[in-house]
């Protein structure tokens, strides 16, 4: 399914980290809940269950009541306890094991038929010789086009076990006829970096969006790759990232810290201590590096920033972090249910806990309300506001002060930009646009490299006065409204065409904190100064 990406540096967001787990890498024993043993509270639930299965005057579903028990009991633990039922537990797993079974296209649905955005490279639908454009009418015989149906029906139909068969009816609008196409079913992977690419000569760009099971081998790929093309500097950037495997994130760590550095530990309510070292097997040790990080950067994210912060590796700039220094077991509950349940603490290397205060037995949306509050403090905009807590003070070995008590603070910060005027109402407008636009000229587009492209886009203007005849509003003709349609037409037509890579290449460009990091750069005396 297609993920509009146009969105993603534009508005303010709560942070996104809630539920996000970074516990189950960690060494500890497979364990598996058990309800309804032998202790008297245990035998206490059990009868009242059975009291209401069998002498309750309504027929009541068992089942579904226990569910609701379990997650209201969760629910008053910390904020990053959750029961997840069974129904959910595959979309999860598909998400933190980085693939799932399908046929491998990302579409829109457009005027109530499922259109093919692009096919992912190498994957079933390509191999099969679906192209962008083609609708897709019939699944196995289902009809899925003017049912109105969403994103979650569609995929439901097209989704199956591997290597079996879907034999797909699709209308190509560039030939105007009707094919029959035959897909074997197989693994399409969910990336977690987004895109690396080359900024200049000697800086590389890596974004990643989460830790997955499959996040160091796409990491390492990208980074070894970078490297091969001259890279010496690296913008890791983990804003919006929320977390997942704690032992993903320090081999990733490890590319950056000399052998023997301490990474990250976690203490249990018993006080026992898990300490986890760098090895000697990085790659990028002698490399200098800039994190960048913000509200939303959660968890596995904190830890990476934290363990380089507190060893005076590489200059973390951004925004204040999310805040969550817990560590989740996923518990299994022996129907595909299972409990996240927060088993341990953990800390940088200088002993910082980075987890935000909370209350147990409070509502979670408070919680996650801090957004709103840093918003509203001043502290999205200004450094300045941070409140930082004097008895959390922190010394990293080369004397630099840091500070515990919720998120890292960066290093050097840049304010959240709050002068765009773009409305959600107006983008929609333009993603109908550029998707109507590509579908209308495929063959105009179809051998276009990306950094023709970039170089070349609309230089004649044609496609920025289709757009405004389109909208046809004279408010649109101010200088900075015509720089930030003409800017954001070229970012989502580079979405549509050349997916992320094309958008983060157009998008970055005018990013305040890689304009910060490049200012850096050109001041060679940094001294953290913003």
């Amino acid at each position: 399914m297609k993920i509009n990406k146009i969105y993603l540096p534009l508005f303010l967001s709560i942070a996104t980290a809630i539920g996000i787990f970074i516990g189950s890498n960690l060494d500890y024993k497979n364990k598996t809940a058990m309800l309804f043993g032998d202790s008297p509270q245990e035998a206490k639930i059990k009868r009242l269950i059975d009291f209401i299965e069998y002498d309750y005057v309504d027929n009541v579903n068992t089942d579904s009541l226990l569910d609701g028990t379990i997650k209201n009991i969760v629910a008053k633990l910390d904020p990053h306890s959750v029961y997840i039922p069974a129904k959910d537990h595959r979309k999860i797993d598909e998400k933190m094991n980085g693939k799932f079974v399908g046929i491998g296209i990302q579409f829109r649905m457009y005027k109530d038929s499922l259109t093919v955005i692009k096919t992912i490279k190498n994957g079933p639908s390509e191999i099969a010789g679906i192209k962008a454009g083609d609708r897709i009418l019939i699944a196995d015989k289902d009809t899925i086009y003017g049912k109105n149906m969403s994103s979650d029906d569609i995929i439901s139909r097209l989704k199956g076990k591997a290597n079996t068969n879907i034999d797909l009816q699709i209308y190509r609008k560039s030939e105007d006829k009707l094919l029959n196409v035959s897909v074997i079913r197989g693994d399409i992977p969910i990336k977690s970096i987004d895109v690396s690419y080359m900024i200049d000569d000697v800086i590389g760009y890596i974004k990643l969006n989460s830790f997955t099971a499959t996040s160091y081998k796409e990491f390492k790929e990208s980074l070894l790759k970078l490297k091969r093309k001259g890279m010496q500097k690296l913008i890791l950037d983990l804003r919006g990232n929320p977390g997942g495997f704690i032992g993903v994130t320090t081999s990733i760590i490890d590319e950056f810290l000399e052998d023997d550095k301490l990474m990250v530990y976690t203490k249990d309510k018993k006080g026992k201590i898990e300490k986890t070292y760098a090895t000697a097997k990085g790659d990028f040790e002698k490399g200098k590096i800039y994190v960048l990080i913000d509200e939303n950067s959660a968890s596995a994210s904190e830890i990476l920033a934290g363990a380089l912060q507190d060893n005076d590796k590489g200059i973390i700039v951004g925004r204040r972090s999310f805040g969550k220094g817990l560590v989740q077991q996923d518990m299994k509950l022996g129907d595909g249910s299972s409990v996240r349940l927060t088993t341990a603490r953990y800390y940088t290397p200088t002993g910082r806990s980075i987890q935000k205060p909370y209350r147990l037995n409070h509502k979670k949306e408070y919680y996650s309300d801090d957004f709103r509050k840093r918003f509203e403090s001043g502290e999205l905009t200004s450094k300045d506001s941070i409140h930082v807590i004097d008895s959390l003070k922190f010394e990293t070995p080369k004397g630099k002060i840091v500070y515990g008590g919720g998120g890292i603070t960066p290093d050097v910060f840049v304010p959240i930009d709050t002068t765009n005027v773009f409305s959600n109402y107006h983008f929609r407008i333009m993603n109908n646009f550029v998707f109507n636009y590509i579908d209308t000229h495929r063959k105009e587009f179809n051998t276009l490299t990306l950094d023709t492209f970039l170089e070349n886009f609309d230089n004649d203007e044609v496609i920025y006065n289709a757009y405004i005849k389109k909208i046809d509003k004279k408010y649109y003709h101010k200088p900075k409204i015509v720089k930030l349609i003409k800017f954001y037409l070229k970012a989502n037509f580079a979405q549509e065409l050349f997916d992320d890579e094309g958008f983060y290449r157009v998008i970055n460009t005018d990013d305040n904190m890689i304009k910060k990091v490049l200012d850096l750069e050109i001041n060679q005396n940094n001294d953290f100064k913003d």
